[in-house]
């Protein structure tokens, strides 16, 4: 699944994680390269925050084996969260500080380089240098931790929902940052409902369901291995011939079937176009939330 010859920057083997019936992780297993934005996509209560918090160190798994920078996420979580940066949803910040202060204080954790690149950052990002966390607006905020999270230049940038209830310019300002980091070789690893903004700026995507692992592939591969097929019946037939490849979804409407399948190849089509039972076929490359959705169906 490597794109290169580097190590994986995550590896999840076989994880799992439950709390008391129910299994939020069900022996998943991937692994993410270095340089790529690397997007979790699954809907609410499907593990993605809990497989954050594992990679962090902040949750054991019950089973498995997690890695992130070469490091043991049980054992090294505390070099982990040195070395990676993060942006939650709802950022947790110190409201009376002003965004220099809070710049300040959190440059005590990390080397001299800090806070000149915090700095650097917030006037980037528009930031007023004297304005308390309080008095800004929720976009700022989101601004504010994007860059905390950026100011020790980390290796791994992890995001959980941080696109959540923000403007469509502060969305795209964060998923340009994205393609930014993943430029100089870095590593973005998100998770995020915005499906179609994921489409923009992903590389690798992975789908969980129900805590297990449904694929995980390049967005590229995926996008080109999958076809929407409009496959109009000939009269007196109600039923379409058999379509090459892994169905994953078909509907009909009247003489019309859609069928959203994968691996079927343009000599497969046209065969499906020279039966008797088919008068035309149309196709379609569907987007990444068409996908998703039928593969959660």
């Amino acid at each position: 699944m490597l794109t290169n010859g580097d190590a994986p920057v995550i590896r999840l083997e076989k994880v799992t994680k439950r709390f008391g019936r129910e299994v939020a992780l069900d022996g998943v297993s991937f692994e993410v390269p270095k340089g790529v934005v690397f997007a979790l996509l699954g809907e609410n209560g499907a593990g993605k925050t809990t497989a954050i918090r594992a990679l962090l160190g902040l949750g054991h798994p019950d089973a498995g084996t997690l890695e992130v920078l070469g490091l043991d996420c049980r054992r090294d979580g505390l070099k982990i969260r040195e070395r990676a940066g993060c942006v939650f949803e709802k950022p947790t910040l110190y409201e009376w500080m002003t965004v220099d202060e809070i710049g300040w204080y959190t440059s005590g954790f990390y080397g001299d380089g800090f806070l000149p690149r915090y700095r650097q950052l917030a006037a980037q990002f528009d930031l007023p240098a004297s304005r308390r966390i309080k008095d800004l607006s929720k976009g700022m905020k989101a601004k504010v931790a994007l860059a905390l999270s950026l100011g020790h230049d980390p290796e791994l940038l992890i995001l959980d929902e941080p696109t959540s209830g923000l403007d469509p310019m502060v969305r795209r300002e964060f998923l340009q940052r994205m393609v930014d980091r993943t430029a100089t070789g870095k590593t973005v690893f998100l998770s995020s409902h915005q499906i179609h903004e994921v489409e923009r700026v992903a590389d690798m995507v992975a789908i969980l369901r129900h805590g297990k692992l449904l694929l995980c592939e390049r967005l590229d591969r995926l996008k080109d291995e999958i076809s929407e097929l409009t496959v109009t019946l000939a009269e007196g037939f109600a039923q379409p011939p058999e379509v090459v490849g892994e169905v994953l979804r078909q509907s009909r409407r009247a003489r019309q079937w859609q069928i959203l399948t994968r691996g079927i190849a343009p000599p497969d089509i046209e065969t499906l176009r020279l039966d008797q039972s088919v008068a035309e076929v149309a196709v379609r490359k569907p987007n990444l939330e068409e996908i998703f959705t039928a593969y959660m169906q």
